[in-house]
């Protein structure tokens, strides 16, 4: 078995790009692509630094030999059908996904995080997520959960998958050509993980300034009431 070229220092091997790539090949890209797309387990997945990954050794030649369009194609595949999975979910689960316990792998603020997403951007929200970690895996689910429009869904799932699938690929095959990416790979990786997050660092800061301010009173219940009629309103269908 292949062992890891990069390590990446955000996290363990087998969370390492390179090391998944060089182990499970094209496979286990759209494994993990179509688990983080839309699988209650598949949040921790890395699927920006991997599909950045994965152009740059397509370029490379090592470890994939597929042509680019390919890999695109696959890869978008992958992405769309992994929202169409969670998305079905959703629907068949429903308002019960709100009151699920909390457990290793299920956090209840994380599907009210992107429940929020879902409400503040609607059916755009399916495309915005692809780009956020976390809420890409959980809103193709709540879309399910408010029973979207399907058609909608889809059209927005696809449009959203070539984006991301495609979009993080090529941009990851051409800057792989590039002399300082190729030599820099790990810290290449690192950036995009890290940009990948300053969405949820920019809301936790900004709670955590709120916090120190402190709310009123009056913000606190309106907060609380928000949260009390998601679940109850989910709780009557």
């Amino acid at each position: 078995m292949p062992t890891p070229t990069t390590t990446l220092a955000l996290g363990p091997d087998w969370l390492d790009p390179e090391w998944l790539i060089s182990t499970f090949g094209l496979l286990g890209i759209l494994a993990i692509v179509f688990a983080e797309s839309g699988l209650l387990i598949g949040f921790f997945l890395p699927g920006d630094s991997l599909l950045f990954t994965a152009g740059l050794l397509t370029a490379d030649g090592q470890y994939i030999t597929y042509p680019l369009w390919l890999v695109c194609l696959l890869v978008t595949i992958a992405a769309v059908a992994g929202d169409q999975v969670g998305y079905a979910f959703g629907r068949k689960v429903g308002p019960s996904l709100f009151r699920r316990p909390n457990s290793r792998l299920f956090k209840q603020e994380n599907v009210l995080k992107a429940h929020e997403f879902f409400e503040k951007y609607g059916a755009r929200s399916i495309v915005l997520a692809r780009f956020v970690p976390i809420v890409r895996t959980f809103t193709p689910i709540v879309a399910g959960v408010s029973r979207m429009n399907y058609r909608t869904f889809v059209t927005y799932n696809v449009i959203g998958g070539v984006l991301w699938g495609s979009g993080v690929t090529v941009l990851g095959y051409f800057l792989g050509q590039i002399p300082f990416v190729k030599d820099n790979i790990e810290l290449i990786l690192v950036a995009i993980v890290a940009i990948s997050v300053i969405p949820i660092a920019i809301e936790l800061l900004r709670a955590r300034i709120a916090a120190k301010r402190g709310a009123s009173a009056a913000e606190r219940a309106a907060a609380e009431e928000a949260i009390r009629e998601t679940r109850q309103h989910y709780g009557k269908h």
